[in-house]
């Protein structure tokens, strides 16, 4: 049980990885096992077709990060500087990526989504439910951010859809450009939407 379980976790993340580094078109079963370690059969054996391994590696991927969005985004830290981790953190990880990659990799959830959007349901769905569980940690910030008085927005949903839109777009030209230096300006423009009355130190 153990070597089946190590086995498909193994599909999980070498999947996860190549269509990260590259898309989902231009990853084929035949390269997800090769680099696995793992024949065919095996991987027919966990997941009926390579969407059904990308849907499942993106939940994976979701439920490995989310200790993470919990810790940064804690109640018990300050609206605003949970942005500015939010923002460091979204850095860190895409300079992390480019580290290992040699490019800017953006956002796995977004880049998928709208690659295979108008081919397969199953991926569309699952992008946008883990792209909207992510716009809900910053919904709830800019929430305690308005009670805190520390902005000039009033609706906490409507904003966070903006900042989302705006972090989307900015990891898409950072990962054109290759630059991740695109990224520094995720932060300000962030706080400028909010109408920020104060700046995190």
């Amino acid at each position: 049980m153990k070597k089946m379980s190590q086995t498909k976790e193994k599909l999980l993340q070498v999947g996860f990885d190549l269509m990260w580094n590259s898309s989902y078109g231009s990853v084929s079963v035949d390269e997800i096992c090769k680099r696995a370690g793992i024949n065919k059969g095996s991987f027919y054996h966990f997941f009926p077709s390579k969407a059904d391994l990308a849907v499942a590696a993106h939940e994976e991927h979701w439920r490995e990060k989310r200790p993470e969005l919990d810790r940064i985004f804690s109640p018990q830290v300050p609206p605003l500087e949970r942005i500015h981790r939010w923002c460091e953190y979204m850095y860190e990880v895409q300079k992390q990526k480019a580290e290992q990659y040699g490019h800017v990799c953006g956002c796995p959830y977004s880049s998928m989504g709208a690659e295979v959007a108008t081919q397969d349901e199953k991926i569309r769905a699952k992008s946008e439910e883990l792209m909207d569980c992510g716009r809900k940690y910053i919904e709830s910030a800019i929430a305690d951010a308005i009670r805190a008085d520390l902005g000039s927005v009033t609706d906490p949903v409507r904003a966070s859809q903006r900042i989302v839109s705006v972090s989307i777009g900015m990891l898409v030209e950072a990962k054109v450009e290759n630059d991740l230096e695109r990224l520094r300006d995720l932060e300000p423009t962030i706080l400028r939407l909010l109408g920020a009355k104060t700046v995190p130190a």
